[in-house]
């Protein structure tokens, strides 16, 4: 496809499937889920969308998905306490910069992907599908199994940890996604030993980032690892 219509196309994509992904979660919210599950569902589906376009249409074209994702988000934001997609968001922990944290992960997932995309090329599927699915799964299994807690650093004074339990699921669904990633660029097996690596570097760097500006280092350091090993 060419850049403008394939552009065009992740537009389109974006005004289906955004609001069905934000509706959906805004439900779940609604009827009791916690933030912890219907935060990391949406974006999983985000990430998970934004790698199929990255790789079948390019950069342009997840740029232009993102963007149109971005004012959806913004809108929740705007609307704010009460509005279900916002809540399906915003962590009552996160009390009182729950706004910031929802702005602040969205402007370090776009950084982190435009950067994944512009060093490692069609490797930032890697750091899209490790940050997708693996940073997804670390929250809600720290919330369900957590019991070895650890402080990371934060932004605006508010108080974050993360767990044991959470980082091995970082590692596991991680090295899964880097193992897709890496399969569709027809690595044959060396996607497995690949994988390992992407996969334990995800964890390390979500282990040790930022609360908030995780989805950039998690993006970033499996792509940018993934083309040095087989770029």
């Amino acid at each position: 496809m060419s850049d403008v219509p394939s552009a065009a196309a992740a537009v389109g994509l974006a005004l289906s499937t955004g609001p069905l992904a934000a509706a959906w979660v805004g439900r779940l919210r609604t009827g009791g889920m916690r933030v912890a599950y219907t935060r990391k569902i949406f974006h999983a589906v985000i990430f998970t969308v934004a790698a199929g376009v990255h790789a079948f249409a390019g950069l342009l074209a997840t740029m232009a998905f993102g963007t149109v994702i971005a004012a959806m988000v913004l809108l929740a934001v705007w609307r704010g306490d009460g509005f279900a997609f916002y809540e399906a968001m915003a962590r009552d922990r996160d009390r009182p910069r729950r706004s910031l944290f929802i702005v602040v992960p969205m402007i370090t997932t776009a950084v982190g992907g435009l950067a994944s995309s512009l060093i490692a090329g069609p490797f930032a599927t890697v750091g899209y599908l490790a940050a997708g699915w693996g940073d997804a799964v670390g929250e809600p299994a720290g919330a369900r199994w957590g019991k070895r807690e650890y402080r990371v650093p934060s932004l605006a004074g508010v108080p974050a940890t993360r767990t044991v339990e959470g980082s091995i699921a970082v590692f596991i669904v991680a090295t899964l996604g880097s193992g897709v990633a890496l399969a569709s660029l027809q690595l044959g097996w060396q996607a497995v030993w690949g994988a390992l690596a992407c996969g334990a570097a995800a964890a390390l760097v979500e282990a040790a980032s930022n609360h908030g500006l995780d989805n950039l280092t998690v993006q970033l350091v499996p792509s940018i690892l993934a083309a040095w090993l087989f770029g």
